[in-house]
C-alpha cells in the first residue's frame, strides 16, 4: 500500500503530519471536533458541517463502510477528515464500500495518524479557527498565505449552498432493518401537513416527521411565507443547518 504524506496546518501556525487518504490535493474549512463513538457516515453527509473540517476523536473510524440507507443528505457535506487510524477492511452486512473509497469518489480528503485528541484539546484552549489539509503543499509559509487568502467561514452563506432548489414531498419513514426496507408510509393516517424551511436539514428529521403520520413538503430557506401558506400546512418546521448561529 502507498502512503502519501499529509499535512494539516491551522491558522495559529500549528501543524500535523499524518498520511493522506480519500482525495488528494487541498481543503480548507473551520476546523471542529466530533465525540461521537458511531455515526462517521451521518457526520460526513450532515450539512450542518458544510465548510468544516471534521475532527473524530474516537480512534478508528472507517471499521463498518459506507451503506446507503445513512446518509443525512445526497453527498459528502465537510470540507475534510481528520482521524486517528483508518480501518481499511471494513465489516457490516450493510457495507457498499470502504470509506477511503467514498471520500476519494467524492473529492473529500482526509488525514489519518495524528493525535487527534491533542488536536481537540487544542482547538478547545485556542478557539475556532481555519485549517488546510494538504497532500501536495508542505510549506508552512505557502499554507498560512493560502488561509490568509481563503473566504473567512464567518459571515459565509452556507444555507444558500445546501438548501434545495425546488420544494418537494418527502415519503420515506425510519428503517426496519429486518425487513431490509423502509416502514412504508403509503397507507398511513397523515394526521398533519407540514411544510420544513431546508436550512441544512437532515433526513433523519424528515425520516421522523413521516413516522409521527406527517405529509411533509420541504422548501427552499428563501421561500416566502405566501408561498409557504399556499400549500397549507397546518404546521411548520425550521431545519437546523450550517453556520455560525450567532
Amino acid at each position: 500500500m502507498v502512503v502519501n504524506k499529509a499535512i494539516l496546518y491551522l491558522e495559529d501556525g500549528k501543524m500535523f503530519w499524518g498520511e493522506a487518504f480519500g482525495a488528494t490535493g487541498e481543503a480548507i474549512g473551520e476546523v471542529v471536533f466530533n465525540t461521537s463513538l458511531t455515526g462517521y457516515q451521518e457526520v460526513i453527509t450532515d450539512p450542518s458541517y458544510k465548510g468544516q473540517i471534521v475532527t473524530m476523536t474516537y480512534p478508528l473510524i472507517g471499521n463498518y463502510g459506507i451503506n446507503e440507507e445513512d446518509n443525512e443528505s445526497d453527498k459528502p457535506q465537510i470540507e475534510g477528515l481528520v482521524i486517528k487510524e483508518l480501518c481499511y477492511f471494513p465489516s457490516n452486512w450493510r457495507s457498499k464500500k470502504t470509506l477511503d473509497e467514498y471520500l476519494r469518489c467524492h473529492g473529500i480528503l482526509g488525514i489519518q495518524g495524528i493525535d487527534t485528541r491533542a488536536l481537540t484539546r487544542h482547538i478547545r484552549d485556542q478557539g475556532a479557527q481555519r485549517g488546510i489539509i494538504s497532500t501536495i503543499d508542505f510549506d508552512p509559509k505557502s499554507l498560512a498565505t493560502k488561509l490568509e487568502k481563503a473566504p473567512p467561514y464567518v459571515g459565509r452563506d452556507l444555507v444558500k449552498e445546501v438548501t434545495c432548489t425546488q420544494p418537494y414531498e418527502w415519503k420515506e419513514g425510519t428503517w426496519e432493518w429486518d425487513k431490509k426496507e423502509s416502514i412504508p408510509s403509503k397507507g398511513r393516517e397523515k394526521k398533519f401537513n407540514i411544510v420544513v424551511y431546508d436550512f441544512g436539514v437532515n433526513t433523519n428529521i424528515l425520516r421522523c416527521l413521516v413516522d409521527q403520520g406527517c405529509a411533509v413538503t420541504v422548501v427552499p430557506a428563501f421561500s416566502s411565507a405566501e408561498q409557504v401558506l399556499a400549500l397549507k400546512p397546518q404546521g411548520a418546521c425550521l431545519s437546523d443547518g450550517p453556520g455560525d448561529p450567532a
